[in-house]
């Protein structure tokens, strides 16, 4: 017989599999023994009393045998024949377009500014050994797209859209744990997913794709209202009549490129903020209400949403045990995000805290027109570099200093490698920006008591949340409305917000490109 049973059980009982099939005999009123099979379904933390416990979804068998578990394998098709489509950039969104189209039994041919994701490292270090960026290859450029290098979560709520399902199992297929299925919020970790990242690349290789890395897109070829193909860098042709923009949200040339054609754009709604970071030890008090946390619990996470005027204000991409790294694409801007190594064992817990912009909040939108979310991005990256003393080091304030209106004459201990310079940045982010913001870390902290301390350190600024610009497209053939032939997708097009709803949306792009022939 097969049941299905939800037990609610101490962190300990949680961590040991022999000891959750005797609770579970014991809920059931059963002996142990008569479960000959147990499967963990879903697993989460339940933190609200002052007792932390651990909810367990079960699947039994109980007095007959546990099916053996199928792997999940997928079908690729050898293409290396076949008519090629052109993916513009290797992220979640390029990567899981070109394996669905190795399904489909098309050719994919991923164009990637960036470097492959070795190499794409030395780069990434580069940037707080020697305070230089490489602008084509760093944090949100390379393989693997900005989410190689900022923690891997794969939490979404874009079910309704696709797959997630497949999503999954082909991270499985190519390395992640399987505790992807089961766990509330998984994620696989900045060090575990870089050799995902190759693993996918070489299946993609194997079945006769190809990946032009450190070559970027600088033109779309377009006739009779038509995709023609891509001009490189280098000056090169591709020719193809099915080009999936896949670009994430930080590549601007894009949008100036689309903008320069008259290929229409539209403005986005999107949010920007700044980097929060406390002690981990201090986040694992407040939300496990303990002094010490217990060694059976992961570290502390939180996701708080405040309303300040009808303007929200929420944490966003938290990283407990993680670290703040610099994001910024080009010189003389300064960006920052946040990431966690699997076992997430830093000292520290940062999170993005941001606030919503609307297309009305834009600034000489009637001069900048779809682009002026885009100038009211760069212009407060520009405002953080001018006031982070130049290179990469950023701009910094105790909270409660931030919060009061108050220079802080010191900074606490940072995860920021690059460095911090003490800036009042309550003074010169934009007032609807701050204000939200310091009005919003207040509403939380009666939530989270003790959240707002001057032991914690506000690091600006935190400014790609989404993109300030969306490429429409055709709900049903999925292609821009002008252009046929081109296939707007991921978070650079608006259309998805992390990495498993960038790649369910990369799969239906590639579905809908492998129809052109």
């Amino acid at each position: 017989m097969q049941k299905e049973l939800t037990i609610i059980v101490s962190p300990k009982t949680a961590a040991d599999l022999m000891a959750v099939k005797n609770s579970a005999a014991d809920h059931l009123g059963i002996k142990p023994a008569e479960i000959t099979g147990i499967e963990i379904l879903k697993q989460s933390i339940d933190a609200r009393k002052q007792s932390v416990r651990i909810t367990i979804q079960l699947r039994l068998w109980i007095n007959e045998q546990m099916p053996a578990k199928l792997e999940y394998q997928p079908e690729f098709r050898q293409t290396a024949e076949h008519s090629p489509v052109v993916i513009i950039g290797a992220g979640p969104a390029g990567l899981f377009a070109a394996l669905k189209l190795l399904q489909l039994g098309r050719k994919p041919i991923i164009i990637e500014r960036g470097k492959a994701v070795q190499e794409r490292r030395k780069d990434i270090a580069a940037i707080s050994r020697n305070q230089t960026l490489n602008p084509e290859s760093n944090y949100a450029f390379g393989e693997g797209g900005a989410g190689t290098f900022s923690d891997g979560k794969l939490y979404t709520r874009s079910k309704k859209r696709g797959n997630v399902t497949e999503i999954m199992n082909l991270l499985r297929f190519h390395g992640a744990k399987q505790n992807i299925f089961t766990d509330a919020h998984p994620h696989i970790g900045t060090d575990k997913l870089p050799a995902i990242i190759v693993a996918i690349r070489e299946t993609i290789l194997a079945h006769g794709g190809s990946i032009l890395f450190e070559t970027r897109m600088d033109d779309i070829v377009v006739e009779n209202q038509s995709v023609r193909g891509i001009i490189t860098h280098t000056g090169e042709l591709i020719e193809t009549e099915s080009l999936i923009l896949a670009t994430g949200h930080s590549a601007s040339d894009v949008y100036e490129l689309l903008h320069r054609k008259n290929i229409l754009i539209e403005p986005k709604a999107f949010a920007m903020g700044v980097r929060i970071e406390h002690s981990q030890k201090l986040i694992d008090q407040i939300q496990y209400h303990c002094q010490v946390r217990d060694e059976y619990l992961p570290a502390a996470a939180y996701n708080q949403v405040v309303q300040v005027n009808g303007r929200g204000v929420y944490s966003f991409c938290m990283c407990p045990g993680g670290f703040i790294v610099p994001a910024a694409t080009s010189a003389g801007e300064i960006v920052v995000n946040g990431m966690s190594p699997s076992n997430r064992n830093s000292l520290f817990a940062n999170s993005g805290l941001v606030v919503e912009i609307q297309v009305d909040d834009f600034p000489e939108k009637e001069i900048h027109g779809a682009l002026a979310g885009l100038r009211y991005r760069q212009k407060i990256e520009r405002m953080a570099f001018q006031n982070g003393g130049g290179g990469v080091k950023a701009p910094a304030q105790r909270l409660l200093d931030f919060v009061k209106g108050k220079l802080s004459p010191e900074l606490p201990e940072t995860s920021y490698h690059p460095g911090v310079i003490s800036s009042p940045l309550h003074f010169w982010m934009p007032e609807e920006i701050s204000s939200p913001l310091r009005e919003g870390i207040k509403l939380i902290n009666k939530r989270m008591d003790g959240f707002l301390t001057n032991n914690a350190i506000v690091v600006g600024v935190e400014t790609r949340t989404s993109s300030p610009v969306r490429i429409p497209r055709d709900n049903e053939s999925m292609q821009h409305p002008q252009i046929k032939g081109l296939f707007p997708c991921g978070e650079g097009a608006g259309y998805a917000g992390g990495i498993i709803s960038a790649a369910v949306d990369g799969q239906r792009c590639a579905e809908a490109a492998a129809l052109i022939v």
